[in-house]
């Protein structure tokens, strides 16, 4: 019995390759140096991993911004309109494709299946060929470790096509990449390489029949090939056709045994496992922080040696911790019940080692750290705040009236164009501004004491006022407060909600360098103050046009949580919900006219089995309109959303009842223009006109062509003129360039089409 790890945080304990990338990228680190320091960073997380007990070490999963990226270029798959910088180093290409450079556009970003982590797309413009091996790189630098055995983690060839766009024949694509596939497996065989994870999450989706047919071709094709052992890695369900899967001539299936809503469990039982294969066996959380519940985990694995023997038998996490922060280590600031039932990355590789420790030794072996976890879960459990009655009976006595608007869109619209009185393709923006370095100390000497509330508060102020300025100079129809106060869309409001704890250093990578520290919800969430009134009407104080109040959506606060386990979604969806709609009633009786509802992981906590799906879009649009739907007709609500493929869900974006949605469509409009197209959407939106993950200033030109784009598909009326996302991430000189452009976009088109 072994223990294996999918892969690491590859960011580190301190944002470290955040660090270095932005040193980098600002040129404050030469190329050289740069390397240098990411390979070291490397190493430490390798020699942490040993000593942690794990046997099996991912190599290559480790990346400068991303490992579908990576993939990528080691393909050669790069993008026509990049052909000028193929000859500029390998870092300015690489950091191109992910950031854009000047007069070129990015890669789109994409959410990596379910989760919050964002992978660049793809692009099948030219033949792929085998144009670098950064796996046996990585490994060759690996082995010079003592006592390493390092295991190259591969993304499938199936996968990585599931993942791109761009080719005619998805099943040519696939048959293109198989000799590039064997040729790098057999330079990993050639070197010494024993066992390979080639990670194809795409199994678990909802296979047709000729996609498993390719499959099994594909395999059966590396099978022939003189390659090391390869443990074919599957994680995020359960498989579609466990049977057939199992059937493929590799060496080994890791399975996830945790989020699989127990298919896989139930497969295992039925057709048992073959006697010839490795079982990488899931049994701890990848994806979640609660600590595993030991002496459940080791009956289950006892039990499991009855389908499995222990030789062939990978104690493993569910998926990549790459999902989770990387260690509890440090977070004192905790409630000590809470602090002592989570499990971050390290804490999941130690669990293993006890796992198997109990299984091999028995449980007296390790019987103190089984009774400290059996104290831990017991103390959650009865914590204070994990329930509230009076939340739960505020839930319970919900009827139909509290999700639906007094007036339906069409006559809502109306009420709202004599009251709002905008122009023709009024422009606004997503919600957030620039946050300085002066913001951002700001909040740090705060957060340390070295300011007082009063202080802080006037410090906001000051920005409010100057941004409300700004944005009146350059033109904007609609404005925002700027959202200076807040260090997360996500994390602000967990701060004020009761219910919600906050780490210290609890960060996962979302995309690149941009981090995220999602808070720990671990009991019933209720409206104990206001969260945003005192901003929002402010800056509406400032100005005679409209300010935006911005909240975060129910859905998103939970798909950017760490969610607690002893309740459904749905009801905490509906708790969260009815914080908000306090609120809002907050913002509409101080006068705000526009309520902007964000719910950017809507798409994104879309199930990935269709036989789920269903049950979340009812819920998760019903869980909106709890929200929005107790406003007056005059009130208008909007929401916004992120990088998707939304065609999914646009028959939910109805149910949840908007009047106007604004989705980020810089790097990928002309897919989602098409979905729109064909669905006839005809809620107020914006799509978004230009990258603001790109930090060159976009072209007027640019904005104007896919303005007259979207022209062709909808009427003027229709739409509204902004930003694809938030502006936080960009320098206060890029955002206001940006804007300015815009506005001049949007005002020739309105002269234009107003006529």
């Amino acid at each position: 019995m072994r223990i294996s790890n999918l892969g690491y945080p590859r960011i580190g304990e301190r944002r470290e390759l955040k660090w270095l990338m932005e040193s980098f990228w600002e040129g404050k680190l030469e190329e050289k140096e740069f390397l240098s320091q990411a390979q070291q960073l490397e190493e430490q997380h390798w020699r942490r991993q040993q000593q942690l007990g794990v046997e099996l070490l991912p190599v290559g999963d480790f990346s400068l911004y991303d490992h579908v990226l990576d993939l990528t270029l080691a393909l050669g798959l790069i993008p026509q309109r990049f052909a000028e910088l193929e000859d500029s180093g390998s870092l300015t290409l690489y950091f191109a494709l992910a950031r854009g450079a000047r007069g070129i556009r990015a890669c789109a970003l994409k959410k990596w299946f379910d989760t919050n982590y964002h992978y660049l797309v793809p692009e099948w413009e030219r033949e792929p060929r085998l144009v670098a091996n950064p796996y046996l790189e990585a490994w060759r630098r690996a082995r010079k470790m003592p006592g390493v055995a390092g295991k190259p983690v591969l993304l499938g060839p199936f996968t990585f096509v599931k993942l791109s766009r761009g080719y005619k024949d998805w099943h040519r694509a696939l048959e293109s990449l198989l000799p590039i596939y064997a040729e790098l497996l057999e330079q990993l065989a050639t070197a010494g390489v024993e066992w390979v994870q080639v990670d194809e999450p795409a199994l678990i989706l909802d296979l047709e029949l000729r996609e498993l047919e390719a499959i099994t071709r594909a395999y059966t094709y590396l099978a022939e090939r003189n390659t090391p052992r390869l443990m074919l890695q599957t994680y995020f369900g359960s498989l579609t056709y466990y049977q057939e899967i199992l059937r493929l001539p590799v060496a080994g299936v890791g399975l996830d045994l945790v989020h699989d809503d127990r298919h896989n469990i139930a497969n295992l039982e039925h057709y048992g496992f073959p006697s010839d294969k490795v079982l990488g066996a899931g049994v701890v959380s990848g994806r979640n922080i609660w600590r595993t519940d030991l002496r459940a985990a080791l009956e289950f694995l006892q039990y499991l040696t009855g389908f499995v023997t222990c030789d062939r038998l990978w104690l493993q996490p569910s998926c990549s911790l790459l999902h989770l922060p990387v260690t509890v280590a440090g977070e004192e600031g905790l409630p000590l019940e809470l602090r002592e039932a989570l499990s971050f990355a390290d804490e999941r590789l130690q669990e293993l080692r006890l796992l198997r420790a109990a299984l091999t030794e028995g449980e007296e072996a390790v019987g103190d750290e089984f009774r400290t976890a059996d104290r831990s879960l017991k103390a959650l459990a009865t914590m204070p705040g994990r329930v509230v009655p009076d939340v739960r009976r505020r839930v319970s006595a919900l009827g139909e009236e509290d999700f639906i608007r007094d007036l339906t869109f069409e006559e809502r619209r109306q009420l709202q164009a004599e009251k709002l009185k905008l122009p023709l393709l009024p422009t606004t923006t997503i919600g957030s501004f620039p946050q300085t370095p002066s913001v951002r100390s700001a909040r740090a000497r705060f957060r340390r004491g070295e300011l007082s509330k009063l202080e802080y508060r006037d410090f906001i102020r000051r920005e409010i006022a100057r941004w409300i300025k700004l944005q009146e100079e350059i033109g904007l129809d609609v404005l925002v407060h700027g959202e200076f106060e807040r260090s997360d869309m996500v994390e602000y409001f967990a701060a004020k909600l009761p219910g919600f704890a906050l780490t210290a250093n609890g960060w996962v990578q979302s995309y690149g360098s941009r981090c995220v520290k999602p808070p720990i919800l671990y009991g019933d969430v209720w409206h104990r103050e206001n969260l945003t009134v005192a901003e929002t009407t402010y800056a509406q104080s400032l100005t005679t046009r409209p300010v935006k109040g911005i909240l975060t959506g129910p859905v998103t606060i939970i798909k950017w949580s760490f969610v607690r386990e002893d309740m459904e979604e749905e009801q905490i969806a509906y708790q969260i919900a009815l914080a908000l709609r306090d609120e809002i009633a907050a913002l509409e009786r101080e006068g705000i006219p526009i309520i902007q509802v964000d719910e950017p992981a809507f798409r994104e906590a879309l199930p990935l089995k269709q036989r789920e799906r269903p049950q979340y879009l009812l819920w998760a649009a019903q869980a909106f309109r709890l929200a929005t739907a107790g406003v007056k007709p005059e009130t208008q609500i909007h929401t916004h959303m992120c990088y998707a493929d939304l065609e999914a869900i646009l028959p939910a974006l109805e149910g949840m009842d908007p009047d106007v949605i604004s989705i980020e469509a810089a790097r990928g409009g002309a897919e989602l223009l098409e979905q729109l197209q064909r669905y006839h959407f005809r809620r107020g939106i914006g799509l978004g006109v230009f990258d603001v993950h790109s930090p060159f200033t976009p072209m007027e030109a640019d904005m104007e062509e896919f303005l007259r784009r979207v022209l062709t598909i909808f009427p003027v009326e229709q739409l509204w003129v902004n930003p694809d996302c938030g502006l936080k991430t960009r320098k206060e000189e890029e955002a206001l360039e940006a804007l300015r452009r815009m506005v001049n976009v949007a005002r020739r088109l309105r002269g234009e089409f107003g006529k």
